[in-house]
């Protein structure tokens, strides 16, 4: 596999590779204009975050997560186990949320899944890893590799904007359907992480330009 995609330097080796890859990408990097990559924690710690944000608005998310992140041991996988879930729901998780957090604290315990490992694999098999947790989907197993786990390799081809982005950078008829995105994203391989990016960066900047609301 490819260099991890945790630097300003490996970004752009990264997009200079995939604009050799796909020459139509460098008009849109041009378009799309400077990006960069926001790098979260990894380990129990990224996950959870990333599991809190979960079907709720920023602002909600942030408001949790700064309640749920100073209770004793909730970053911790061994410190979790040891929060009630009154103590867990008390700082807004939900009841899902609070049993997927379980579930992975006790899988990352008891041996059954480990973080480290993830960056060096394959994406369809990190992504495979992680969405055997229960409560982990596609979305949140690609979002953690991309931004926790550094994985060059990942496109998170159910992401609404993406779909989106693609649509405008390519001149379809409307948002393409996930399996064909997932097929297109396929030739950007192993730089899709990147690919990813710029075409978020695109979506902004399109949006931004000509005032789309959508």
């Amino acid at each position: 596999m490819t260099d991890r995609l945790d630097s300003a330097a490996a970004l752009a080796r990264h997009l200079a590779a995939l604009t050799r890859l796909d020459p139509r990408l460098a008009e849109i990097a041009s378009r799309a204009g400077a990006f960069e990559i926001r790098r979260s924690p990894g380990g129990f710690e990224g996950l959870a975050r990333i599991v809190t944000g979960q079907q709720v608005s920023t602002a909600s998310a942030d408001a949790i997560w700064a309640r749920f992140s100073v209770l004793p041991g909730a970053l911790d996988p061994k410190g979790y186990l040891r929060l009630s879930e009154e103590q867990v729901r008390g700082a807004g998780q939900s009841g899902g949320k609070y049993r997927t957090l379980r579930g992975i604290a006790e899988a990352v315990v008891g041996g059954g899944f480990a973080f480290a490992p993830l960056a060096e694999l394959p994406a369809e098999q990190a992504i495979a890893a992680m969405t055997r947790l229960k409560g982990v989907g596609p979305w949140t197993a690609e979002i953690y590799l991309m931004f926790s786990a550094a994985h060059p390799d990942v496109f998170p081809a159910g992401d609404v904007a993406l779909q989106r982005a693609a649509q405008w950078a390519f001149g379809l008829d409307g948002k393409p359907p996930v399996k064909d995105l997932i097929g297109m994203a396929r030739q950007w391989s192993p730089h899709r992480s990147t690919a990813a990016l710029l075409l978020w960066r695109y979506y902004r900047a399109v949006r931004n330009k000509e005032g789309i609301s959508v």
